[in-house]
């Protein structure tokens, strides 16, 4: 176990788990940033945000998205950055879940903010999936939390 522990502290691992972890978070603020108004509408289809705050939620999320990734990318506020990211995909993952449980046939918006014409069982299908590649993207930042909790516990 203490071995299995070890290899997922090691640097090299961590850099690469930030760097994707960090281009992923890029990769999709880039098309909300781009078209704020598209946006705002999927928040709209999501049904959980208040339509006063709408607005505030495409401008801001997009924005926060570019800060977490840039951050990890260059390597500074890793533990925040990744701790925030976390949070968010952890956000991101309920938001599906709950409205793919609820029968909410929707476009996730996650890195293309302008999917159209899609089936509803086309768009429930790519909700599964989007939920199946969330939780597998929760492992970067969990991963870069151990590794660097576990690097100032030992003094590295």
């Amino acid at each position: 176990m203490r071995k299995a522990a070890d290899l997922l502290a090691r640097p090299w691992l961590t850099v690469r788990a930030q760097i994707a972890l960090g281009a992923i978070f890029v990769a999709a603020a880039i098309p909300k940033l781009v078209d704020p108004p598209a946006f705002a509408h999927l928040i709209y289809n999501y049904r959980l945000v208040p339509a006063p705050f709408l607005n505030l939620f495409a401008l801001v999320l997009p924005s926060l998205e570019i800060l977490l990734g840039v951050a990890l990318l260059l390597g500074i506020w890793k533990r925040t950055a990744a701790g925030l990211a976390g949070l968010l995909l952890f956000v991101f993952l309920a938001a599906l879940s709950f409205n793919l449980v609820r029968g909410n046939a929707i476009d996730c918006g996650c890195f293309d903010v302008s999917v159209a014409g899609r089936t509803v069982a086309e768009r429930l299908s790519g909700m599964r999936m989007d939920v199946l590649r969330d939780i597998g993207l929760l492992a970067l930042p969990a991963q870069i939390l151990w590794a660097t909790r576990r690097g100032e516990a030992f003094g590295s």
